[in-house]
Parts: structure tokens; sequence; C-alpha cells
């Protein structure tokens, strides 16, 4: 068996904390085992390697989250990177391609696809193992999982069954119903309805089929490089309606989405995160801030306050679901991202009459770490080192730089830094066009770097 989680996305239902970069599985806001605290996809990957399905799992995920997710669950775990977001259906393609001419999986090989970040218990994922024997058994084209509700809820969708379900064994599906009324959701649990927790399982043939059906490539690289014209559709409008036979398995055990304020506080670790006073009065009220200056939050009641530097929310928790809608036309670029080498804070932005823009980062890199060897076409930068020493490389030449250190690098000029401490630099930008898509990455380990250089001339440390 095969897993496929799937991480994508695009931050707004937690925002300010989340972002593009920075979604919500990636939020360090829940309670681990050694009570430090973790994400959602933290959790689930030590919950997937608790029941031993690592070795069998890869992640399918856009090029913007790829440093998240290998800076919080490591560099060993298989990615399969989509080179633009198209919905879930282009993106359960491109795993199965993958699957199929990377990993040589066989067509009779089952594929459990799900979210990274459920709110469960272990035991639901040894209940997911339970999929491969369950679409054996019945021979159907889907097996889902979903969960047994515990009271009426519109917020979720429903998977009912085709007559009379016995037991806890599998059923075949009938429908599905999509956030009914809550009176609605009385009549569904009591046809022993389920919620939809988006996990289903599949023989990797039965996709591939499907793709040749659609003309389209079963292999990786040519489906990778063709992935712009495929239908941006989920995977349920495409396939699951489509499926003629389809059977369900009840999880009757803890689940909760996790996706909006409301129910997010209601698991984290501590009702405070960052600087500021939440006083004793303040009942059920949350506070989390990611800036350096304190929030202080006085009596109120069923409150959620945010702070990062995307922005400030206060809200009611039950109101806290609709910010999605309020900010859904917002483009603005993520103000803070964490990347594999560390973290970047924006601290400035100006568009000047001539159209030159200007933006001010600061940037920490983490001790032994580095960023590539890259070079940007449009924009110059200025780099004022404030803390810690590295190595710098440029065009011909790797030196030593430290606090007070300035770096000049007008467009063009290769570049590349590793820190031997703990290392932060301000990062002044200026350009007519200031874009992460103006980063050409020539190398990315350190290493590589250093043989680069010493293969094609002298090495100079100063």
């Amino acid at each position: 068996m095969k897993l496929v989680l799937l991480s994508g996305g695009s931050g707004k239902r937690l925002w300010p904390l989340s972002n593009d970069t920075r979604s919500k599985q990636f939020l360090k806001v829940l309670e681990g085992r050694d009570g430090q605290k973790e994400s959602m996809v933290q959790r689930v990957w030590s919950q997937i390697e608790a029941v031993g399905l690592n070795e069998s799992t890869v992640i399918a995920t856009s090029k913007l989250q790829r440093d998240m997710i290998t800076g919080q669950v490591g560099t060993d775990i298989p990615l399969i990177i989509e080179p633009e977001r198209r919905d879930t259906f282009p993106a359960i393609a491109l795993a199965a391609s993958y699957l199929h001419s990377e990993e040589q999986a066989s067509e009779d090989e089952i594929v459990v696809v799900l979210p990274v970040d459920p709110y469960v218990e272990d035991g639901f994922f040894e209940r997911v193992k339970d999929l491969e024997s369950v679409l054996r058994d019945s021979k159907a084209d889907l097996a889902l999982m979903g969960v047994t509700p515990t009271y009426p809820s519109s917020k979720y969708g429903y998977i009912v069954p085709e007559g009379k379900v016995q037991g806890d064994s599998y059923f075949t599906v009938d429908c599905f119903t999509e956030k009914p009324s809550e009176e609605a959701a009385v009549g569904l649990i009591n046809q022993r309805a389920l919620w939809n927790c988006g996990v289903f399982a599949f023989r990797l043939g039965y996709l591939l089929q499907i793709l040749q059906e659609k003309k389209l490539p079963l292999q990786f690289e040519t489906l990778h490089k063709e992935y712009a014209t495929l239908p941006k559709i989920s995977f349920d409008y495409e396939v699951v309606e489509k499926a003629s036979h389809i059977v369900a398995l009840p999880y009757d055990g803890y689940w909760k989405d996790l996706g909006t304020w409301n129910t997010l506080t209601e698991e984290m670790a501590t009702s405070q995160i960052g600087k500021g006073v939440l006083t004793d009065d303040s009942a059920n009220t949350h506070l989390v801030n990611e800036l350096d200056i304190p929030v202080t939050v006085l009596g109120v009641k069923d409150v959620v306050v945010a702070a990062s530097p995307d922005g400030i929310l206060v809200a009611d928790k039950a109101s806290s679901p609709k910010i999605k809608e309020i900010i859904g036309d917002w483009n603005y670029p993520p103000m803070y991202e964490e990347r594999l080498w560390g973290w970047s804070r924006v601290l400035d932005y100006a568009k000047y009459d001539e159209e030159t823009e200007m933006v001010t980062k600061r940037i920490h890199i983490s001790k032994g770490k580095n960023s590539t060897y890259h070079y940007h076409n449009l924009r110059d930068e200025v780099w004022t080192i404030v803390r810690g020493e590295g190595e710098l490389a440029l065009d011909d030449y790797i030196r030593r730089v430290k606090a007070g250190d300035i770096i000049h690098l007008p467009a063009g000029k290769k570049h590349g830094i590793h820190a031997l401490t703990d290392l932060e630099f301000i990062e002044v930008q200026t350009g007519k066009v200031i874009s992460n898509e103006d980063s050409i990455r020539l190398i990315y380990d350190w290493n590589d770097v250093i043989k680069q250089f010493q293969s094609s001339r002298p090495q100079v440390i100063l």
C-alpha cells in the first residue's frame, strides 16, 4: 500500500498567521508528546511513523511549501512538487504517475490519499490500513473512509449508505450530501451516514486507466511538463462522482478539522503564544502574537487575537470562519516565510514614481544552513550583516563575512551564503520587478558550491 499526503491550501482560513507558503498545517501551536509545540504536519508524520507507514508515504505539495515540509519533517521524504496549483485531480494524477514511472509500483498497488492535516488519534491510521483489504474484498472502484458523526453538523459533507448498515464493516455508497442543514443532518445520522474526511483508496491501475482515457501521459516527467494543460478540477468532481462502485469504511474515533480559528484554539497547547498580556477575566480567549511588540487583551470573551507581519485579526470565535470570505480577494505577498535554511521577514516596501520597487527584509540563516547559489536578473541587492559569521560565495571567490560587513550584489551576480553561526542580515532589494520567480538557482548543497569553486579556479578564502 502507498500513502499520498496532500499538502496544499492557500492559507487564508487561519490568516494572518497562515499564508501561501505557511498554510495551517505548518503552524506550531499544538502540544507534542514531548511537551514542545508542534505543527499539524509534524503531528501527522509522527503518527504515520508510529504505525509503520512512513516508508511507503509520499507528500504531494507545491513549490511554495517544499521548504516548510522538509524543514519540519525532514529531507528524506519523497516530495512530488506541483509546478503550479491546479486543484486535487491534477495533484493526485501527478502522484499516480510518480508512483507508476518513478517508483515502478504495480498497477495492482493500493493507493490511499488523505489530507496532511487531520487532528486524530493514532487509531485513525490503523484504520487507514484496513482500506487495502476493503478495496480488494469489495472489488470497488474506490474505497472511502468516513468518520462516525458525534453530532448533527452542518459544516461537513456526508457519505450516505445504500440500504441498511451492519456493524462497523464497510458499506456500499449511495450518494454524497454536502453540508446539509442540522435538521437534515439528524436524518442522515439515523441512516448511519458518515462525515466525509477526505480519505479514499484506489488501485493504481484504475487511475492510470482514467489518465489514458483522457489522453494524459503516464510518465511523470512528461506529465510534469504538461501540468499546466490539466483541467483545474477537484478529484471529487472528476473521479469520485463518475465512479460506478464506491464503498466506505467507518472510523469511530476522535477526528477534528482544525481549519478555522475556533476549532484550532480548542486544541492549542496554551491560550497565549508570544509577547503580551492576556488577563484572567478574558474567558475562552486566545492570543497568538508573532510580532516583536506586545499585545494586551483585557476582559473579552470568546475572542481570538492573532498578530503577524501579514496583519492583525481580532474576531469573535464563532465568526472566525468568515475570514476567508473577507480576505478572499487580497493578493499581498507573504510578509513572513519559513524556509529550509531559516526565515525571512519583510520590514518595508515602497514603489517610487519611476516604478522602481524597494523591499527591505530581515533574513535569518541558522547555523550550518545555507542559501542556494543563485542570481537575479531584475533586481539589485545590498546585504548588511548584523549578526554572526558566515562564508559568502561570489562569482570568483569565497570569503568570510561577519557583523558589520556590507555586500553589494548587482543583478546577474552569482551569490550564496553559508552560516558558520546563526547569521542575520538586512537585505535591501531594488528593481523594476521584485518577484520570488526572479531567482535562478544553480546549486543547493554548500559542499557542491565549494567543489564548483575548487574545480573551476583556485579557492580564495579571506
